[in-house]
Parts: C-alpha cells; sequence; structure tokens
C-alpha cells in the first residue's frame, strides 16, 4: 500500500501500540474510576475491560489512517488483514465452553486424577492444570484454555480463595497453555505460523519441543499443587456441575464431532463458521442439554484479537530487524521478553520473514515464544479468553496485569529451564 508518509504512519502505529500495552496494564485503574465517579462509570467500565483496549486503539490507528492517508488506504490495510483466528478463537471458545464438553472434559480429567497417588481435590487440582493444558495439542489451545479455566473457575476459584492462590493459579494456567501445545505442529499459534514453512511435522515438534513442554507442565502444576496444598484439600470432592446435569452420550458426540471439525478446518474460515452456525441451531433445538452459550466472552476476546492483528500488522518495521540481529542465547531470552508486549504468533510470523535464519535460531525464536506466552494476557492468543473466564472471580472483576506478570515469572523459568537447558 502506498503512503504519503510511511515514516510518520509506522511511528504514529508504533506510538498507538505502545499506548495499547500501557493501557492493557492499568485497566484496574478504569474500574477504580467507575466506582469514584458513578456518573461516567459506564465509560470507565469499557475502558477497563482488558478485551476492549486493542480494538479501541486499533480504531484510532485506522482513524488516522483514514485522516491521513485516505478512506480507501485505510480500507485497503484493514481488508488485507487476517481475521481467521480471531474468528477461529471466537467459535472454539463457544463450543468449548458448551455445558456437554464441559462435563465429558471433567470427567475425562477426573479419571486422569487417579493416577496421582495423593488425594483427590489435590490431584484433580494438578490434573486440570498440566493434562489440560497439554490438550491443547491436539484440541487447540483456545480450546484447552476455556475447558481449564471454566473447570478450575467452577472448582477452585471462588471470591474467597487466597489471593495468592489465585494468581498463582492462573500464572501457572496461562504458561502451561503456552507450552502445552507444542506437542504437535497444529494447535499452538506461534508454531502453526512457522511450521509449514520450515518444515516441522509432528515427530520432530514432539521431540524438539514436546516432551520438554511436558516436563515443565507437568512441574509447574506439581509445584503450585503443593504450595497450595493445605487450601486445596478443604476443597470438596469430585468436579462440579457433573451431577447437576445428565447429558445423553449422544449430545455429548454431536458436541465433539463440532469441535472436531472446527478443528480440522481451523484456517478455513467459511466452512468453521458454516459448522459454527449448525452448532447455534442445534444448541437452540436441544435446550434442555444446555447452558447459556458464551457468546459474549467470545465476542470480547474476538475483538481483542482481531484489534491485535490491526495494531500489530504495523509494527513489522522494528521488530523484524531487532530478531535479525540477534544471536541464539539473546533471541531466546528476547523472544520471551518481547512476547510479553507482542503476541507471540506475530512474533513468530515476523521472524519466519527473516533470510537465513539457522535452525539453532528458529528454536530459540519459537521456545522464547512460548516460553513467554503467560506473562501478560496480549502474549499469547488463547490468554485472553482465560482472562474472561476467570476475571470475575477477581477483585474488582479484573486480574492485576502486575499480578499475572509476578505469578507467571515462575512458571516462565521452569519452561525456559526445560527448552535451554533439556537435551534435544
Amino acid at each position: 500500500m502506498a503512503t504519503a508518509s510511511p515514516g510518520l504512519l509506522e511511528f504514529t502505529a508504533a506510538a498507538i501500540f505502545a499506548i495499547a500495552v500501557i493501557h492493557t496494564f492499568s485497566t484496574r485503574k478504569f474500574e477504580h474510576l467507575a466506582r469514584i465517579q458513578p456518573r461516567h462509570a459506564g465509560l470507565w467500565h469499557l475502558l477497563g475491560e482488558v478485551e476492549v483496549v486493542f480494538g479501541f486503539w486499533a480504531m484510532a490507528l485506522l482513524v488516522f489512517m483514514a485522516v491521513h492517508l485516505g478512506t480507501k488506504n485505510a480500507l485497503q490495510y484493514l481488508e488485507s488483514s487476517n481475521f481467521t483466528e480471531p474468528a477461529f478463537v471466537l467459535v472454539i471458545m463457544v463450543i468449548a465452553a458448551s455445558r456437554p464438553v464441559i462435563d465429558i472434559a471433567a470427567a475425562f480429567l477426573q479419571y486422569a486424577s487417579r493416577i496421582f497417588p495423593i488425594k483427590e481435590p489435590i490431584a484433580y487440582y494438578t490434573t486440570v492444570l498440566s493434562v489440560g493444558p497439554l490438550l491443547g495439542s491436539f484440541i487447540t489451545e483456545p480450546a484447552a484454555m476455556t475447558l481449564s479455566a471454566l473447570l478450575l473457575r467452577d472448582k477452585f476459584l471462588s471470591q474467597n480463595a487466597p489471593k495468592s492462590f489465585m494468581y498463582a493459579t492462573v500464572g501457572v494456567l496461562f504458561v502451561n497453555i503456552s507450552i502445552g501445545g507444542t506437542l504437535t505442529p497444529f494447535a499452538a499459534p506461534p508454531v502453526l505460523m512457522v511450521a509449514d514453512r520450515w518444515g516441522w511435522d509432528i515427530g520432530f515438534m514432539f521431540s524438539t519441543f514436546g516432551w520438554k513442554a511436558a516436563v515443565a507442565v507437568t512441574i509447574n502444576a506439581v509445584g503450585a499443587a503443593y504450595i497450595f496444598r493445605s487450601y486445596l484439600l478443604e476443597q470438596p470432592k469430585g468436579p462440579p456441575g457433573l451431577s447437576r446435569l445428565e447429558t445423553p452420550v449422544s449430545v455429548i458426540a454431536i458436541h465433539l464431532a463440532f469441535l472436531a471439525g472446527v478443528v480440522v478446518f481451523s484456517h478455513h474460515p467459511l466452512v468453521f463458521g458454516a459448522l459454527f452456525l449448525f452448532f447455534l441451531g442445534f444448541c437452540e433445538a436441544y435446550k434442555r442439554y444446555q447452558t447459556r452459550l458464551m457468546l459474549r466472552e467470545a465476542l470480547m476476546v474476538a475483538f481483542f484479537l482481531a484489534g491485535l492483528v490491526v495494531l500489530g500488522g504495523q509494527q513489522k518495521w522494528w521488530l523484524q530487524p531487532l530478531l535479525a540481529e540477534l544471536n541464539a542465547n539473546t533471541l531466546f531470552v528476547g523472544a520471551t521478553l518481547l512476547t510479553a508486549i507482542v503476541d507471540n504468533a506475530a512474533l513468530t510470523y515476523l521472524g519466519s520473514l527473516v533470510d537465513g535464519v539457522t535452525d539453532e535460531l528458529k528454536y530459540s525464536l519459537v521456545a522464547g515464544a512460548v516460553t513467554g506466552g503467560g506473562l501478560t494476557v496480549i502474549a499469547n492468543a488463547p490468554n485472553p479468553a482465560g482472562f474472561a473466564i476467570l476475571k470475575g472471580n477477581f477483585e474488582d472483576g479484573a486480574i492485576s496485569a502486575i499480578g499475572l506478570a509476578a505469578a507467571a515469572t515462575v512458571p516462565t523459568l521452569v519452561a525456559a529451564a526445560a527448552f535451554w537447558l533439556l537435551p534435544g
């Protein structure tokens, strides 16, 4: 796209992106303003929604482009952006959060928890935080995030839970989801962006990334369970919800078929969009086996990711040269830290555009990108989904960005050690 002053556009886009990142870390301030200034509470609540932030500032960028470059060029840029991932996350989040899918997932995880020779509440918590994220390698990370977050919320994350436990759980969940999707080449967005280009198949992913991720996921989950074992033992036995709703096997099978279909056609929005419409029709026809579909939350998350696509598309000018100048060790650390402010899928995609990247640098880039994927809500595409599900259980209805980063630091270091120190 031709621009009258590309330098101005790029610097303005970078400035708006920086403001959006700062806004993301400041959402609790807006929630506080809503309480002390009730006259404008609606506006402050809107600006206090993390899912709104990037969409809001993407709109600001598009307005600037329309004024500076003309409406035609602004529309051309918008229409050239790829919104498949936001649309996919919307669809997969709604289906994965449906009651029949949650019921079967809870039953499976409860069964899996029996392999741990420890008391049931601790075993179930450990299983949801370990097996749940590893399922993301097969049902995709957004689906795994939705399932795990809902199960943790309903079973353990009540508003009476200790604050330290709440943040530790979210920190471990976000990090484990980010690394847990690396057993296969099709489930984690940062891997998906480069797998075809670099020829990474399922054998390569499991032998190079997957088993290391499984080790780190298990250590993080077991560590959190051990630290908070006293609180966990106070919780009632058994997963929530299963006794409240008897779902026929046929209904569960149909929901799982819709979930599988959307995963298989995740790169084809027309197909998974049509499947989603059929799914909504099925839910309406058999609403007695359903609870409220998570449409509002999924739409908000999709809006967040769409805003990230619009803003992220103008950051290539400073990201790509930065990545090209780093050695393997520095790239690993740099990618881990950069992921905190740039979606890790965008980071790996930009890195894949650099010519002459060695195998060692490819590994460093992807390993660093998934390692840092739990540090902030914008670091990994599934994080906004988990944020939307869990935030209502936290004080002021928001998860502190600083609190999340602090809670995710130790699990992130565990993941970094696994990817950098383990052989293979």
